[in-house]
């Protein structure tokens, strides 16, 4: 019963603790349980054998507010009765056995000390069993009058509040032992109510061998633990004398403990005295079951606690090792189990279940939705959720969606309840990157040594992907309201943000230049560039630095990965048009990407725009004034992007080499081959000289020293490590080798396709497409209605310096099947598309290819003589018809 929501209005609402998936975890238990009784049940099994692996624990650990203890209270309901099992879950496998589940929480609100754990545990088998257990009960009481003298044991069972659920069911027990225990000894009546004369008497007799006290305390070792020192110490060995009275259990009060052991991550402290105490009572009960709920790994297994607790590595419990090749950080061996978030289907099925108003979901559809957008699957998001729910309900008024986008500082305070110093400090700064690795993350606190780092990776908090960049990631929904909500009394500033977010960009930068001079990535460069616009854009940084070399370095090679615009930080103030010198880098890169996916004319006015805010610098204007050229280009507004490309050259900067390679192919555009011949010595490899120059010589019908130049610069693109450009290379040896060898521009087609595949190139896409058409020209391969369709895609895509070449290829096919009629309609079209001038020496060529006068007016300079450029065209039409064998 949910009594906040009981009392929360004077409407009745209908609540329950909604519980939802975790049945993966409940498989678990169940069969290792099921696991645990088979090995108990085993001839082999001793429970006095303190030499082999313990197989008797297993943990579920999780980040604070994922349902660690819901889970441990519902399996203790399950275990307890079956009408309390979730439907879902289904029946155990094991039958006829009895299941005695204990909970025990042992968070510091409940002051729970090892003392009470033991209590517990003895309480609840007091109540199950229903007799002493005279060994460890003579041990307990000595123990007892030792340490709280002139206290009752059974007035500490009243006061502490044990008594509501076992009675004083557990003093009345512990007396009947010692008196058993004197009665079998013989003891004179007065002894007898004094425990520790005898404990003393019964030492003795077992020294002795005496019959009776063997039949009483057969344990081999009771006559040490009964002749230790009564202390804390000594109490923590008392469990072994627990077992093995459970194991001498006559049949049909036989019971098997399931201790359930929550919060574990509050028994930490600074030299393991809790944790060792606990760990020795696990160790000493292995016919007993635990369960441990807690936040963080249960590191028992790793050989360098040694000399901290008693038993350590991964001989003593081989379920808790790591296995080969886990992370350090990970859950490790097959009982330990990482506590998981919701799904976003359950928590709109926990929402719906929370709260209710005449059997219907009280929380709207609506108000769901928000709540599991901003929870990211953390449930006490969820249960916060709710709470505000009820409060905003209380006032009279009707909680809306908005209401619900926002974080919990409870989260915050969550999260770094149990954290040092060092930790807190990284993990505020962790928090400003999307994902890290020990270094990043050291770098961006500012601190010199990894081990707060370290440290703060082993937390549920982080969640780990090995084969990532940076391996570790802060979990979404504590990050957010770190970011937004962060109350805790040693929070940060304005001014500690702003400096972590400088401190973690030129982290990043140093990471991705280091990388780079070393073995360039182009999968850090994308992942530096994303986080480091996010950090300068989010937190106003002025000096975007290493940004702009990597700017340049994104756009160096035709490769273009989606780099998606920052999202908004929330605390961050709100999201507007571009403001920062970041802002404008993020819209810039954007734009330059996604004109493969959009209309040029859309890309033209994007880059128009950033430039318009002034925000960009000499070298990231001159970035812009070259794309928004390219796409002046391709709208065949030569004008303009002769005007942008000149002002680019005339700057001198590293994009100099590009902007005299756009003049040249603007000549070329123009019909002006020998000014683009004459510009490709300035080139270089910067400005794709060989590709300039089969960009000349094809035109010409000069096929084989096309083919030739297109070749060296797929050669220089592979010596480069420059995929991109070795995809063009290669797409474009195939679209002039259509020409004169269809057999061998299927192969280059071939290899241009799996270049491609792993690019993001729209328009080169579309020279594959011209080259089939080219390749299967004079066949019945529905080469017109393929560049129909090929038009149509390119036009919509805002390209259409493509059509004149889709023209020429359809002028190709027709000339080869001498459909004269056809050549005509085709030729006129491409007179009609090109009349600007851009693109005429295609008339010239599709005329030639038909064996028609050169037309009319044509002022096309080619570097040969136009009859010798006229032959070769036509002489490829005739090559054409006998590789196809048609006589014409």
């Amino acid at each position: 019963m949910d009594l906040r929501a009981l009392f929360s209005s004077n409407d009745p609402v209908g609540s329950s603790e909604a519980f939802t998936n975790r049945q993966s975890q409940w498989n678990v238990i169940a069969t290792a349980i099921e696991e645990h009784l088979r090995h108990i049940a085993a001839p082999s099994f001793d429970v006095e054998d303190l030499e082999s692996p313990r197989t008797n624990v297993i943990v579920f650990h999780g980040v604070g507010g994922v349902g660690k203890s819901t889970l441990l209270r519902k399996i203790e309901s399950a275990l307890t009765a079956a009408e309390q099992r979730p439907q879902q879950w289904g029946a155990p496998a094991w039958a006829g056995e009895t299941i005695l589940p204990v909970r025990i929480d042992l968070a510091r609100s409940a002051s729970m000390d090892f003392e009470r754990v033991v209590l517990t545990i003895r309480l609840a088998l007091a109540a199950a069993v229903g007799r002493p257990l005279p060994s460890f009960d003579l041990a307990l009481r000595r123990y007892w009058d030792a340490q709280h003298p002139g206290e009752p044991l059974e007035e500490y069972v009243r006061r502490t509040g044990l008594v509501g659920k076992f009675g004083q069911l557990l003093p009345q027990q512990v007396q009947s032992a010692v008196s058993q225990a004197a009665g079998a000894l013989q003891l004179p009546g007065l002894v007898g109510s004094a425990a520790g004369q005898v404990a003393t008497a019964l030492v003795q007799a077992l020294r002795e061998r005496r019959e009776r006290a063997r039949a009483l305390a057969g344990c081999a070792r009771t006559a040490a633990l009964l002749e230790a020192d009564p202390d804390l110490e000594g109490l923590s060995y008392y469990p072994h004398l627990l077992a093995w009275e459970i194991s001498r259990l006559p049949a049909k009060r036989a019971v098997v403990p399931v201790i359930l052991l929550d919060t574990f991550e509050d028994t930490g402290d600074r030299h393991r005295d809790t944790e060792r105490l606990l760990q020795r009572l696990v160790w000493l009960m292995p016919n007993a079951f635990f369960v441990i709920g807690g936040r963080n790994r249960l590191a028992w297994a790793d050989p360098v606690l040694q000399g901290q607790l008693d038993f350590t590595g991964p001989h003593a419990w081989p379920g808790l090792a790591l296995q080969a090749g886990q992370p350090a950080r990970a859950a490790g061996g097959d009982r330990q189990h990482l506590i998981g978030d919701f799904s976003p289907e359950d928590c709109d099925d926990y929402l719906a279940r929370r709260l209710t108003q005449d059997g219907q979901p009280l929380i709207t559809p609506a108000i769901r939705a928000v709540i599991t957008e901003r929870a990211h699957g953390l449930p006490l998001h969820l249960d916060l959720a709710v709470a505000r729910y009820l409060e905003i309900r209380r006032t009279g008024r009707t909680p809306t969606p908005d209401d619900f986008d926002h974080t919990f500082p409870a989260l915050v305070a969550r999260a770094m309840s149990d954290l040092t110093v060092d930790e807190r400090h990284v993990l505020r700064s962790a928090s400003l990157l999307d994902a890290f690795d020990l270094e990043l993350a050291t770098q961006a606190a500012g601190l010199t040594h990894q081990a707060a780092a370290r440290q703060l990776v082993e937390r549920p908090m982080i969640s780990e992907d090995t084969y990532a960049i940076w391996p570790y990631h802060l979990h979404g929904a504590i990050r957010t309201a770190l970011r937004a909500d962060d109350h805790t009394e040693d929070r940060w500033t304005p001014a500690d943000w702003n400096r972590a977010a400088e401190r973690a960009l030129a982290a990043l930068g140093r990471q991705w230049q280091d990388t780079s001079a070393l073995l360039p990535s182009r999968a850090l460069l994308i992942a530096c560039l994303r986080q480091g616009l996010r950090l300068a854009r989010d937190h106003h940084l002025g000096d975007l630095g290493w940004l702009t070399d990597a700017a340049f370095t994104y756009t160096d090679d035709s490769v273009w990965e989606p780099l998606a615009p920052p999202t908004h930080t929330p605390g961050t103030g709100p999201q507007t048009g571009p403001d920062t010198p970041a802002d404008a880098l993020a819209e810039l890169l954007t734009a330059i990407a996604r004109r493969q996916h959009e209309h040029r004319e859309r890309t033209a006015e994007r880059l128009t725009a950033v430039l318009d805010t002034g925000l960009l610098s000499g070298e990231l204007a001159e970035l812009a004034l070259y794309y928004r050229a390219k796409a002046h280009k391709d709208l065949a507004r030569t004008d303009a992007a002769l005007d942008g490309m000149r002002q680019v050259a005339d700057a001198g900067g590293r994009l100099a080499p590009r902007a005299r390679r756009g003049l040249a192919n603007l000549a070329r555009i123009r019909g002006d081959f020998p000014t683009a011949l004459a510009a490709i010595p300035t080139l270089g490899w910067e400005g794709r000289h060989h590709r300039v120059l089969a960009h000349i010589r094809w035109p010409h019908g000069d096929i084989d020293r096309a083919i030739a130049a297109f070749e060296a610069a797929r050669a220089e693109a592979e010596q480069h490590d420059a995929p991109g450009e070795r995809a063009i290379a290669q797409t474009l040896l195939a679209l002039v080798t259509a020409f004169t060898d269809p057999h061998r521009a299927d192969d280059e087609l071939a290899l241009a396709h799996q270049y491609l595949a792993q690019l993001d190139q729209r328009a080169t896409t579309y020279y594959a497409t011209v080259a089939a058409l080219i390749r299967d020209a004079g066949t019945d391969r529905d080469v017109t209605d393929r560049a129909t369709v090929l038009h149509t895609e390119s036009t919509v895509a805002g390209l259409p310096w493509l059509t004149p070449l889709i023209h020429t290829a359809v002028a190709f096919h027709h000339a080869v099947r001498d459909a004269q009629d056809d050549l005509t309609a085709t030729i006129d079209r491409l007179r009609e598309t090109t009349a600007n001038g851009d693109f005429a020496y295609y008339v010239d060529i599709a005329a030639a290819m038909g064996g028609r006068p050169q037309p009319v007016g044509s002022t096309v300079l080619w570097l040969d003589d136009a009859h010798t450029v006229r032959q070769r065209w036509r002489a490829l039409v005739t090559a054409r018809r006998g590789h196809l064998h048609v006589d014409l």
